[in-house]
């Protein structure tokens, strides 16, 4: 009777879960030690998060930055089951699922993707809407949509949060509704793109002067309601109408991960060793934004996509290592710079030496994410259907 394969469970199919399972199917496994691999997330599409903005303005469509998991996984191996996890046993490393089946795994990769926190203030939950999924995508197109067929002489659009999020997002809805457009950034801090490089935080602020788009520093908001919102400056509150509201800001733990028993941080984040790994459980990894990592130089690592893909090769060689006897690897991070798209063909990039902006910057760096997205085919498919759009766009009626 053959012995049941070992189980490698990956809960989570963002950047840090996709890439994870994906490294590990491309080991060298021993036909008796390859064990199964399993990737759980509750929605049936990856996202490739970066270019999320582009689906506002038309740049691009759908499938080419959220590709099925059953496309991305066909050929390798791993198991998709789409669902959510209701609850973890550590010691025994079962995971029960949303609608009653079990996993037990040999090893538990934890890499749920966090929330955006609505109820901070008075009425969000009710009037804001996030933007960090593809639903949320969807449900801004569609009253971007409304609001273009309306009768409005202005349109008026309120983006809590300075950070990159609220940024890009910005300029791609001011490029979008054109000289209809009445943008606002709200900031509680004193500057924009707080952990921004200098020269990213220039051409951020020069393509938001040139649309129009007032920031508002130091400033918080008191209350959100159907058609205004109170903000808060030096003691003063005004209000002002507003046709939407974007809530950009905040980053919560999922619930299921801070009721567990591992060391977390004031936040619910997970502390972890250099390896991935927490530090009561070792058969337990955890990466990505639930993730409280310092890489083997005491590095702390920050809660991006570009960190969780390197994560991912780190996870994946010591989950490797740690099922066929061999030495685990530290996580060393190595920070790529940074890229931001500042609205239709115009972006920013620096790092590594290098600075660029404009619509230069916004090729290299829809180059660069064509490079890591996740399959040698999608890769493909996408950068052949890049290259030909401009002709189809020409020959259409």
């Amino acid at each position: 009777m053959s012995e049941q394969p070992r189980q490698i469970c990956i809960l989570g199919g963002g950047f840090g879960g996709l890439y994870t399972a994906l490294r590990l199917s491309q080991f060298p496994w021993e036909a008796a030690e390859k064990p199964e691999i399993i990737l759980v997330d509750q929605q049936d599409r990856f996202l490739f998060s970066p270019l999320l903005y582009e689906l506002i303005t038309g740049e691009l469509e759908t499938w080419e930055i959220a590709p099925p998991f059953a496309e991305l996984l066909a050929n390798t191996g791993i198991r998709f089951r789409q669902g959510s996890a209701k609850a973890i046993d550590l010691d025994s490393k079962r995971v029960e699922l949303q609608d009653g089946s079990e996993i037990i795994c040999d090893r538990l990769v934890l890499t749920v993707g966090g929330e955006t926190p609505l109820d901070i203030v008075p009425g969000c939950q009710e009037y804001a809407l996030p933007f960090r999924t593809i639903d949320h995508a969807y449900r801004l197109q569609e009253k971007l949509r409304f609001l273009e067929t309306s009768d409005k002489d202005k349109i008026r659009v309120a983006v809590v949060g300075g950070g990159y999020s609220g940024v890009e997002l910005a300029c791609k809805i001011a490029d979008r509704l054109e000289h209809r457009g009445r943008l606002r950034i709200i900031e509680q801090g004193n500057t924009i793109l707080g952990t921004s490089a200098e020269f990213n935080r220039e051409a951020a602020r020069k393509a938001l002067t040139e649309r129009g788009i007032w920031i508002d520093l130091e400033t918080t908001v008191a209350q959100i309601d159907a058609d205004t919102i109170s903000l808060v400056y030096k003691e003063q509150t005004d209000i002002i109408p507003v046709d939407l509201v974007l809530w950009t800001v905040g980053n919560r733990v999922s619930p299921l991960i801070r009721q567990l028993p591992l060391k977390q941080n004031q936040r619910g984040q997970l502390i972890v060793t250099p390896t991935l790994q927490t530090p009561d459980y070792p058969d337990i990894f955890a990466l990505g934004d639930l993730a409280d990592c310092s890489d083997a130089g005491g590095q702390k690592i920050p809660a991006t996509a570009q960190a969780a893909m390197q994560q991912a090769d780190y996870a994946a060689w010591n989950i490797w290592a740690s099922l066929t006897n061999r030495p685990l690897l530290s996580f060393r991070y190595l920070s790529l710079g940074e890229m931001m798209t500042l609205g239709t063909e115009n972006a920013t990039l620096s790092g590594l030496g290098l600075k660029l902006d404009g619509s230069l910057a916004a090729i290299v760096r829809r180059l660069v994410y064509l490079y890591r997205l996740p399959t040698l085919d999608h890769q493909l498919k996408v950068g052949f259907n890049w290259m030909t759009r401009p002709l189809r766009d020409m020959l259409a009626p």
